[in-house]
Parts: structure tokens; C-alpha cells; sequence
């Protein structure tokens, strides 16, 4: 069998149509400033909330957040969900052992801790 070769076709490879991540360029992260390299990549649970927020209104957020899960990608924000080890994470926790009392959890926005203590203070 003899093997055909296509003139321009390594052109054609490199161009647009055949590049499978040609999402980039239109991200809103694409800057590519340490700034932004930084956030996207933090360890702190504020800067993740942050750069969750930033994947929210990208135009390209479901074909990043495609590919992060493809490659497998090991860390960071993609798609405005947080990986590691190529897994999507619901929620990041601090380090080290969870505190011993569990914080209290609001049930409503109109049930302050403030207004509670006020009244078993009056009683």
C-alpha cells in the first residue's frame, strides 16, 4: 500500500479548526497575568470562591470545564469548579483537623445568632 500525503496539511493541523482547545483565546482568564494564575490556582477557600465566581459568567465556561475533565487536569478552576487529582471537588476544606464544635447553620436569612441571644437574654 502506498501512503498518500496531502500538501498543506501540516497548515491545516495547526490552524484553528483543528485545534481542540481553541476556546482559550475567548476565556475571560485569559489575560494570563500571575494575578490571575494565582487565583485560579490558590490553596485559600476565599480565592477559589473567587475565581468560581469569576467562571460564572464566561462565555466558554462548559467547554473549559469539558476539557479539564477530559485531560484529567490535576488542580485548580476549570469551568468554575474546583479540581484535584483530576477529579471535581464540591467544596474545598481548611487543613487540618475539623474543629471539635460544629458552627451553627442557618436555617433563614431572618433568624440572626444576634436576635436569639437578645431574646434569651429577655426572658
Amino acid at each position: 500500500m502506498q501512503a498518500v500525503t496531502i500538501r498543506g496539511l501540516e497548515s491545516l493541523a495547526s490552524s484553528h479548526i483543528f485545534d481542540p482547545e481553541a476556546w482559550r483565546s475567548d476565556a475571560k482568564c485569559a489575560s494570563g497575568s500571575s494575578e490571575t494564575v494565582q487565583l485560579f490556582f490558590s490553596e485559600q477557600l476565599d480565592d477559589i470562591a473567587r475565581a468560581r465566581s469569576f467562571c460564572q459568567d464566561c462565555r466558554v465556561r462548559e467547554s473549559c470545564l469539558e476539557s479539564a475533565l477530559t485531560r484529567r487536569e490535576p488542580t485548580g478552576v476549570w469551568g468554575g469548579e474546583l479540581f484535584a487529582n483530576g477529579k471535581v471537588l464540591a467544596q474545598k476544606r481548611n487543613r487540618g483537623r475539623p474543629p471539635k464544635i460544629r458552627p451553627p447553620e442557618f436555617l433563614s436569612s431572618e433568624i440572626r445568632p444576634q436576635d436569639v441571644l437578645l431574646e434569651a437574654r429577655s426572658a
